[in-house]
């Protein structure tokens, strides 16, 4: 029976992993993957990291937070050996890892388990790509763990500062791992104000996840922009300018069919807070408030919210009496044949989808981007001082540097609030527009053609279209 039981449990868990795969595969068109690309390659050329923009004519040699760094080295490297496809796969596996170690937090496996995976992933879907917040959701999901796992085998908390160390490498998102550690330890002082949780049994616990968390803050300033980045975080949260341009930096809309499964795992929640059993501890549920203001705040923290809440809804799935957990138990096994042809599909599927987007991928560039137009600045010289639509910028920057100079790409950080305020006057022709191409000295602009600036530019003698295809206009000043 326990054979049984271990391949109807490698039954789903194979499903799912298999089934992730897929999912979590997409096509690499995100509009930073372009200028990631290009300073990973400036790194390795160079040898060290840039601190200051040399990739904007708007802000050149300002001073720059490159705060990616290993992630664009990684991402680089993939590319140069495996082009694309290097990268959709890779970024597959990263995502999936993240999710097989959410599974094996998560009660009620394998079954319960899994549906409650698969309605997490499916919550995160808008957030996957290829794209170094790929890494923050597999290595928060890691954390949390060896938390867990760190009550009763202490020596695995020694794993969480050298994770921490990579982490705030790879990507911002670090700062979401001392916020979960102090939460979770807030959660156990809350269990032990409440009685809930005895002080002698909760102490040890506490004071080790207090020395994690101690240990991780001293280690921020390891990377190459130094203490800059204790506070650089901050500065993005509190960036208005972020969160009224970036549409992942805005709260979720729910009258779009996408955050319905966000909506099934807050109905979930609800469920499992109002009931005695499914209830979870004080140390779950203040990661988990974190974390629900956060997802309400902006569309880019579903993920860590799915990692929080997705153990809570799994354990509604748990048999509540030995009876029903006795009737699980004895429910008819699955042929091994059957088993086999289940995962064999499972894998055809995976395969095909990646098949299909990797054949797929120039043709899902070329209806992302300007592809003919960037070939056309690339072999005329044109003045360098290139205007170009935002999300255009970082592909830009890929086809172009050091031949032409972007005035805005996707590092909204380094531009600033002014900046972009200043970018969509100009965008939308509101008043001063022209004030701003003067002042910033733009020759060159590269926008698309169903646009407020190009209608105004058509209209206008100082511009001429230098070149147009159903993608893409190139207006030159007379």
């Amino acid at each position: 029976m326990k054979i049984l039981r271990l391949d109807r449990a490698n039954l789903f868990a194979g499903i799912l992993l298999l089934g992730l795969l897929a999912m979590t595969a997409r096509n690499a068109v995100d509009p930073d993957l372009w200028w990631h690309l290009r300073t990973g390659e400036w790194i390795l050329q160079t040898g060290h990291v840039p601190h200051n923009d040399p990739f904007s004519f708007t802000r050149a040699g300002s001073a720059w937070v490159s705060h990616e760094w290993l992630s664009e080295v990684i991402f680089y490297g993939i590319w140069r050996h495996s082009g694309a496809a290097g990268l959709i796969i890779f970024s597959a596996l990263v995502t999936t890892a993240g999710f097989i170690l959410l599974y094996l937090r998560c009660p009620a496996k394998p079954a319960g388990a899994a549906v409650a995976v698969a309605i997490g992933a499916l919550a995160a879907a808008p957030a996957w790509g290829v794209r170094p917040q790929m890494f923050t959701f597999a290595l928060a999901s890691l954390m949390l763990w060896l938390l867990e796992r760190g009550e009763q085998r202490p020596w695995v908390l020694l794993w969480i500062p050298p994770l921490f160390l990579l982490w705030l490498n790879l990507h911002a998102g670090f700062a979401l791992g001392p916020a979960l550690l102090l939460a979770w330890a807030i959660g156990l002082g809350w269990e032990v104000a409440s009685g809930q949780t005895s002080w002698r049994e909760a102490r040890p616990y506490l004071c080790r996840i207090l020395l994690v968390l101690v240990a991780c803050m001293a280690l921020v300033p390891l990377n190459p922009s130094g203490s800059q980045l204790y506070r650089y975080p901050l500065d993005v949260l509190r960036s208005a300018g972020m969160r009224s341009f970036i549409v992942e930096w805005l709260p979720p809309d729910f009258h779009q069919l996408l955050y319905a499964p966000v909506l099934l795992i807050w109905l979930g929640l609800l469920v499992a807070l109002a009931g005695k059993r499914s209830r979870p501890q004080a140390r779950v549920l203040a990661p988990f408030i974190l974390t629900f203001a956060a997802a309400l705040d902006a569309v880019r923290h579903i993920p860590i919210l799915v990692l929080v809440a997705t153990p809570v809804l799994a354990a509604l799935f748990s048999p509540a009496t030995p009876a029903e957990r006795a009737t699980r138990s004895s429910s008819p096994q699955y042929p091994l044949v059957f088993r086999a042809i289940v995962l064999v599909l499972m894998a055809i599927f995976a395969v095909v989808r990646w098949d299909n987007l990797l054949h797929r991928q120039s043709q899902i560039e070329a209806e992302h981007f300007p592809s003919q137009a960037v070939e056309f600045l690339s072999s005329n010289l044109l003045p360098r001082r290139l205007f170009v639509y935002y999300d255009w910028g970082g592909y830009a920057i890929w086809k172009l540097y050091p031949q032409y100079q972007v005035s805005l790409d996707g590092r909204a950080d380094l531009y600033g609030d002014d900046l972009l305020h200043q970018f969509q006057q100009t965008w939308q022709v509101r008043p001063n527009w022209r004030r701003n191409l003067d002042l910033w000295g733009v020759q060159t602009i590269l926008i698309p053609p169903a646009s407020p600036l190009t209608e105004a530019l058509l209209l206008d003698a100082d511009w001429r279209v230098s070149y147009r295809d159903s993608r893409a206009v190139v207006f030159l000043r007379r």
